[in-house]
């Protein structure tokens, strides 16, 4: 729910007061800035940063065993699946950003799957909907996190895929601790999300992850049997036991009980895609993202306007930074509400969207002392988790996995220990837009891997979780990193600007948005950003989780997202 202009009022009193704070509780340090919470990791022969200790501890172990960075992320996420279940799992989507050493080359996959092809506009129309609900069947669309292991594996892995799934299945069977944010978050979501359903409903999921009515408690063991068959199945008999086989035909049966359209067909002619990332230039670096139907190019937008303006020279935490960085968002992401989509549907070309000459023209309609109202420039008719790996060959993987919303849909089909995804729920319903519903197309993602090259060589593999929080905390790492200097572990300790508005399935904003800063920015700063017309406000947990590796003469840095669960490690 949105605050009130006089809770509004209130939040950004409270928020001078928590940063006026902020200077007095900062920890000493020997070395580096007083917000880090701790020392980057450092190593030559491997690195893996995720949220979740075990992830990367299983990562790392593949690492040394004699896997490759590939093989490492395939087991990290696996486990994912099962330690962080809200957020990520074999019912969700899957997108990656392959460094391959011996090819010295950049490689995208695209494993986010397609819509049910026996559901058409016309009958959500006829459903009066005006949007797919988040919750239940209409949302699912093929989840493509296995078939983009395979891709992934087929192309660059070298351990067996039964290695690599087999410490999550002995965690699965075996039982393990839940994780102190892992717990935190899940249960905060479920509240949120169940209470208004049906009685009764979602009975699969209650069973699976609220054994005793709620979310597993912190420390409290967690087992997940179903899961555990599922990867066996998978670990035997490849990615056609999911898309071909007993796993298919199980959530299509499912779905269609439900009262949805998702079948045993769709699975069978699921594919993922190999592409090449998009990329812009930002003072000497080079960053790279996905293209849409992923939300990446307006990581490049947002830089393209911000290369125009000198923001060391305004210095982190100023007025002018987080004005600068605010008005480059909405810029991005007015564009992003009004043109993005499925590649085949796009009308804009996407190298004119991230082009220098548009983000020149763009970055000329904002006034440095004032907010901003804008529209696209391209007018139309009408949780997750993230992990990076490397190795000791140079190999780096930027990969990203997600169910949407936590926990997805909230369809869990029985005895297959996942959730599914709700991805379809990004689908607009009004005709002639780029990303309106079509049957077998892939809706809107959110979720971004990022990769960086300086001089043509791998620099910084890194991403950020959190919906509209991604691309947001992208620009401000790479900002934190490119122009103040920070090293990678304060690039994401540092606090965080977030602002709402603009985005798909909640429109156009009418105004200047809400601006919500996390704490630690100074009192002068914030009332300045009010004086400018600014919305400051504050937010509970929508600052993402980040989490990146570096390269620099041959030399790995790790850092880890202090806002998380899990840590970064290297040998």
């Amino acid at each position: 729910m949105r605050p009130t202009a006089t809770r509004a009022v209130i939040a950004a009193v409270a928020l001078v007061a928590v940063a006026a704070g902020a200077r007095i509780t900062a920890q000493d340090r020997l070395s580096g800035r007083s917000f880090a919470s701790r020392s980057e990791v450092i190593a030559r022969n491997g690195m893996v940063a995720t949220s979740h200790p075990f992830a990367t501890q299983i990562a790392l172990d593949v690492l040394k065993g004699g896997g490759n960075a590939v093989d490492a992320a395939i087991a990290a996420n696996a486990f994912l699946g099962l330690g962080d279940p809200g957020n990520s799992g074999i019912g969700g989507d899957l997108f990656a950003i392959v460094w391959d050493a011996k090819t010295k080359q950049l490689y995208g996959l695209n494993a986010s799957g397609r819509s049910a092809r026996g559901m058409t506009l016309e009958e959500l129309k006829r459903r009066g909907l005006k949007q797919i609900p988040a919750n239940g069947p209409l949302a699912v669309s093929v989840p493509g996190c296995v078939d983009g292991w395979f891709a992934l594996h087929g192309r660059f892995g070298s351990m067996p895929m039964a290695r690599l799934l087999a410490p999550t299945i002995a965690y699965a069977r075996d039982g393990l601790p839940i994780a102190p944010d892992i717990s935190d978050d899940s249960s905060l979501r479920l509240s949120q999300r169940l209470p208004g359903t049906p009685a009764g409903s979602f009975a699969n999921l209650r069973a699976l992850y609220m054994p005793g009515g709620a979310f597993p408690k912190k420390g409290e063991i967690f087992r997940n049997p179903g899961l555990a068959t599922s990867l066996e199945q998978i670990a035997k008999g490849g990615r056609d036991a999911y898309y071909k086989g007993p796993i298919a035909a199980a959530i299509a049966a499912h779905i269609t009980a439900q009262g949805g359209y998702l079948s045993v067909e769709d699975f069978a002619a699921h594919t993922s895609e190999w592409l090449t990332p998009v990329s812009t230039t930002y003072r000497g670096y080079r960053v790279w993202e996905l293209p849409p139907n992923t939300q990446g190019s307006a990581v490049l937008q947002m830089l393209n306007v911000l290369e125009g303006v000198d923001i060391a020279k305004a210095g982190f935490g100023s007025a002018d930074h987080v004005h600068w960085f605010t008005e480059a968002k909405k810029l991005a992401f007015e564009d992003l509400a009004s043109v993005y989509a499925d590649a085949s549907a796009m009308r804009v070309p996407v190298e004119r969207l991230v082009s220098k000459e548009y983000g020149a023209q763009r970055r000329a309609l904002v006034k440095a002392d004032r907010a901003g109202v804008y529209t696209t420039g391209f007018p139309v008719d009408s949780h997750t988790v993230y992990l990076t790996t490397a190795d000791k060959d140079g190999n780096m993987v930027s990969l990203i996995q997600s169910n949407s919303l936590s926990f997805g849909s909230l369809e869990v089909a029985e005895g297959l220990g996942f959730a599914l995804h709700n991805r379809g729920m990004w689908f607009e319903l009004t005709e002639g837009h780029p990303n309106s519903y079509a049957p077998g197309k892939r809706p809107f993602h959110t979720i971004i891997p990022a990769f960086v090259t300086k001089d043509d060589q791998p620099w910084l593999s890194f991403g950020l979780m959190g919906g509209d929080m991604q691309p947001q905390g992208h620009v401000q790492v790479l900002l934190n990193l490119i122009d103040f200097g920070m090293n990678l572990q304060e690039a994401g300790d540092a606090p965080r600007i977030y602002h709402a508005g603009s985005f798909p399935r909640t429109g156009h904003l009418a105004d200047v948005g809400e601006l919500s800063l996390e704490a630690g920015y100074a009192p002068e700063t914030i009332r300045e950003l009010m004086r400018r017309g600014h919305k400051v406000t504050s937010a509970y947990g929508l600052y993402g989780g980040y989490q990146a590796i570096m390269r620099q003469d041959g030399v790995y840095f790790g850092a880890s997202e202090s806002r998380k669960d899990g840590y970064a490690a290297g040998y």
